[in-house]
């Protein structure tokens, strides 16, 4: 048997906040984790936390009332929206940056990264956004190969690019000296660490999250026990004191005195789970890794633990494609940047559009689901010409100067030489060529006069600072035509257990299962099933991911005290 404080189960953003976090105030911490490798979806993730008010933005002079971002959240959640758990996130996010920050955490603040919705009350235009700063991997030694590599297809030969500068000096190293040189650096330096050590170790995005939480976790006395999931929750006099481990050497007890957090990444890896809960399951694939498959569920479920699912929408949806690799690997790409580039619309199997493609990557596919008639499979295709695939790429199809030859011939990427051709090359309406018609009417203006793609900041955020009067908008209409086919996809999932304030489970008549913690995916969704921001999965799990170890530890208002805010109320 081995003994402990606290049992961390899983060890995504959540997880490992949660060991971090109770490892600096002193508790004997485990992290069991069922894969050989630490950073569950995290690691895959572009990193990005929406955490309003943090402590970096406040020292760039973006000061802002709690009721801000409360506001916002509240006219976009609406019935969905939950006092308690909003209440908490919000006063616990400063404290958590602090806490972490004091004990050698280091973020980088996106002070420019609008809220979604910039029509609603509160709307932020900045200053809520923060990601780990880079992280030099090499200094953990042999423990380095316990972290998951970051995602193959958001990588470029595996080494990972952040959104922001880096990724803009990828996208202009044709066109500007300093980018060339920028980009230059990071290939001479990605190719050393890839020949000393096989994999990148200058860390950026979800796995430089997932380094720095570990390393800060590991400082402070964490043990690590991984190929090691938990089979059984071990409850005694109607508490959560460990649980039953598969190991590789057998099966083992941990006994946890102070609790049990699940963190183990939700349920969106599990295609009956995903058939249950999901739209349209069947044309459906999740970013998520392949771990994230119910298991924190399926532990809490017999203990009588209570499961959301019905928000707003079930999952964090995103538009992907299928990906195989010229070794015949399959992957998911997730369609992020380009949407909102200008010069590309997306279509339905009629060849009309459906959504403003600038909008956030939920509507994409909430848009996607409405649009598709019962019956019909849920699928889109991106639509651009040779001059925006040159200048943006498309999908995992990079821009020039990378040839494009490969992915036509692997039929990711479609070519045709009018848009007539391509309509039928795809299957599609020839009502195409009447929509790309309409389009570039207002496109050569600067107007969307169908969807107003520019209309919000966050719009604006996502297009070309260099195109004007629009950021958004271009024409599509220098041939080759290119396309490739979108559907539906999760970052994620919404659904989860049910939790209060401190992340305690809670049972289905509203009753704290003592012991036990949930948080990240496992957790329902502080949102709804709503998307109002970039990084709303990251920074809430690392929020209650922090206040489950402060509950635990019995200080759940010592970190807001420290940072000198107000305990929210619970």
């Amino acid at each position: 048997m081995t003994e402990c404080d606290l049992l961390v189960i899983g060890s995504g953003a959540a997880g490992l906040c949660a060991a971090a976090t109770g490892a600096v105030l002193g508790l004997d911490v485990v992290v069991a984790e069922r894969a050989p490798v630490l950073g569950g979806t995290t690691a895959w993730s572009g990193g990005w936390m929406w955490l309003p008010r943090n402590p970096l933005a406040v020292a760039a002079g973006i000061a802002e009332p709690r009721e801000a971002p409360r506001d916002y959240l509240a006219a976009v959640l609406g019935n969905r929206f939950d006092p308690a758990r909003i209440d908490a996130f919000i006063d616990t996010a400063p404290a958590m940056v602090s806490f972490l920050t004091q004990h050698g955490f280091l973020f980088e603040a996106g002070n420019k990264i609008c809220d979604i919705y910039g029509d609603q009350p509160g709307a932020g235009t900045g200053g809520r956004s923060l990601i780990a700063a880079a992280y030099d991997a090499t200094v953990l030694g042999e423990k380095l190969g316990l972290l998951r590599l970051t995602k193959r297809e958001t990588s470029f030969q595996g080494m990972p690019i952040q959104a922001g500068p880096d990724l803009g000096a990828f996208l202009n190293a044709t066109r500007k000296p300093a980018a060339f040189a920028h980009v230059a650096r990071r290939l001479i330096r990605h190719g050393w660490e890839m020949a000393r050590h096989g994999r990148a170790t200058t860390l950026l995005n979800g796995v430089a999250l997932i380094a720095r939480l570990f390393e800060l976790a590991d400082r402070h006395g964490a043990r690590w026990m991984v190929s090691s999931p938990a089979v059984e929750l071990i409850e005694s006099r109607g508490r959560v004191m460990g649980a039953v481990l598969q190991t590789p050497h057998g099966r083992e007890m941990v006994h946890a005195r102070r609790g049990v957090v699940l963190a183990t990444g939700g349920v969106s890896a599990n295609p009956a789970l995903r058939a249950q809960l999901f739209p349209h399951a069947d044309n459906h694939e999740t970013l998520a890794v392949p771990e994230a498959d119910g298991a924190g569920l399926a532990l809490a479920r017999p203990l009588g633990a209570g499961f959301a699912d019905d928000l707003a929408a079930n999952g964090a949806w995103c538009p992907v494609s299928h990906v195989t690799w010229s070794d015949g690997a399959r992957g998911i790409f997730p369609h992020i940047i380009e949407r909102g580039k200008p010069g590309v619309i997306a279509v339905r199997a009629d060849g009309r559009r459906f959504v403003n493609e600038a909008n956030g990557y939920h509507d994409y596919v909430r848009a996607l689901l409405a649009a598709t008639p019962e019956g019909e499979e849920a699928r889109s295709w991106m639509i651009c010409d040779h001059a925006f695939i040159r200048r943006w790429g498309l999908g995992v199809v990079r821009p020039a100067p990378l040839p494009l030859g490969y992915w036509i011939k692997s039929g990711y990427l479609h070519r045709a030489p009018t848009i007539a051709a391509l309509a039928a090359q795809l299957g599609i309406a020839p009502q195409l060529a009447q929509t790309v018609a309409d389009y570039n009417r207002g496109a050569r203006e600067g107007r969307d006069d169908h969807f107003g793609r520019g209309w919000s900041p966050y719009n604006r955020y996502q297009g070309d600072p260099e195109r004007s009067p629009n950021p958004n908008v271009a024409p599509i209409e220098r041939g080759p035509f290119y396309a490739i086919e979108v559907i539906p996809g999760s970052f994620g999932s919404f659904a989860g257990l049910k939790t209060d304030a401190d992340a305690r489970v809670l049972r289905e008549d509203g009753s704290a299962i003592a012991g036990l913690f949930a948080a990240g995916a496992d957790m329902a969704s502080i949102m709804g099933g709503h998307y109002p921001a970039g990084g709303i999965n990251l920074g809430p799990a690392m929020v209650f991911g922090h206040r489950a170890a402060m509950a635990a530890a019995g200080q759940e208002g010592a970190a807001m005290a420290a940072a000198g805010q107000e305990s929210p109320a619970a």
